[in-house]
């Protein structure tokens, strides 16, 4: 970890933290919420010493780049410009393009705008879906999960950092980190984060450390969520800034990687568009689809050196 290099540069009008390590072809890591450039930190080492070069930023609103404070500073067009500017700076052609949760929904959005500077992508948890013309995300969300819906609670700018406010960081990122519960997240304001949270488990599960915990904790402790929170309060300002994409495919080399615990598999609908042909027409250039047996949400953090394994067996193609 020691030989990992830090570095700050501007980009897009904000100052962006950069992790890297390596020499040869670039891969460029995505991380989702709540987390951090450390979220890539096994792949990094590991690529690194196959011959690449791992990049891993802090996205806008996390760690140790700039929290713009307006919400619609954080749209998908603000992230994917962020990166396509980062790539400028590195005077990087192409990239490999590697995502997971959130990083996964902008790698998407990367691929969807700017296909011509990634090579090929892997990404993990989030799958590609076309957009709906008729329908905003929020309101297809409340239809069928309910207002409940954590995404529809997160919507409301304050309230859940309210709740966060009042709950110790690190128990916070024990309960998502750890979470093996595969059911939508409901959080009725009756009983509320807090509640949730107090339930994480008193040990940690076996590949998350209480350094690691710490080091997200104290980044988190000096940002807040707001910004991680903000990515969120953008997804119906995203569908309507996305209006011209309609019908546009996913053209990328792609290999997807989902845990079969993983709480983004078992929306309903979910397993049978990306296993019967749905996710295919959309991304018709998908190679390859991994299910990984006993397997959460933090796919590459939980099972690092299969995912190291799959991302490089995957890029050495190209």
């Amino acid at each position: 970890m020691e030989k990992i290099e830090h570095k700050n540069v501007s980009v897009n009008g904000i100052n962006m933290h950069v992790a890297e390590i390596g020499e040869g072809p670039a891969v460029l890591f995505v991380h989702g919420f709540p987390e951090l450039w450390y979220s890539w930190r096994h792949q990094m080492l590991y690529l690194s010493n196959k011959g690449y070069r791992a990049i891993a930023p802090d996205l806008r609103g996390y760690g140790d780049t700039d929290c713009p404070s307006a919400i619609d500073s954080y749209t998908a067009l603000h992230i994917v410009g962020d990166l396509v500017a980062l790539l400028d700076v590195l005077e990087l052609e192409k990239v490999f393009l590697v995502g997971h949760d959130w990083g996964a929904s902008i790698c998407w959005y990367f691929c969807l705008f700017r296909p011509d500077r990634i090579k090929a992508l892997v990404n993990m948890s989030v799958e590609f879906r076309p957009r709906n013309p008729l329908r905003k995300p929020t309101d297809m969300m409340r239809e069928f999960l309910g207002d409940d819906y954590y995404m529809c609670r997160f919507q409301k700018p304050g309230e859940v950092e309210e709740e966060f406010a009042s709950i110790d960081t690190a128990k916070i990122l024990i309960g998502f980190l750890s979470s093996r519960d595969t059911s939508p997240p409901r959080v009725p304001k009756e009983i509320g984060f807090h509640q949730v949270f107090a339930q994480s488990p008193a040990t940690l599960p076996s590949w998350l450390t209480a350094e690691d915990v710490n080091y997200f904790a104290q980044k988190l402790n000096k940002t807040g969520f707001t910004g991680g929170l903000n990515y969120y309060r953008n997804l119906d300002k995203n569908w309507e800034l996305t209006a011209p994409f309609r019908g546009c495919k996913i053209h990328v080399p792609t290999k997807f990687i989902v845990g079969d615990l993983d709480i983004t598999y078992h929306v309903p609908g979910i397993k049978e568009y990306i296993h019967n042909g749905g996710f295919k027409k959309e991304v018709p250039n998908l190679q390859e689809v991994v299910v990984m047996e006993g397997v959460a949400h933090f796919i590459n953090q939980e099972k690092p050196d299969e995912i190291s394994a799959h991302i490089y067996d995957f890029i050495q193609k190209f």
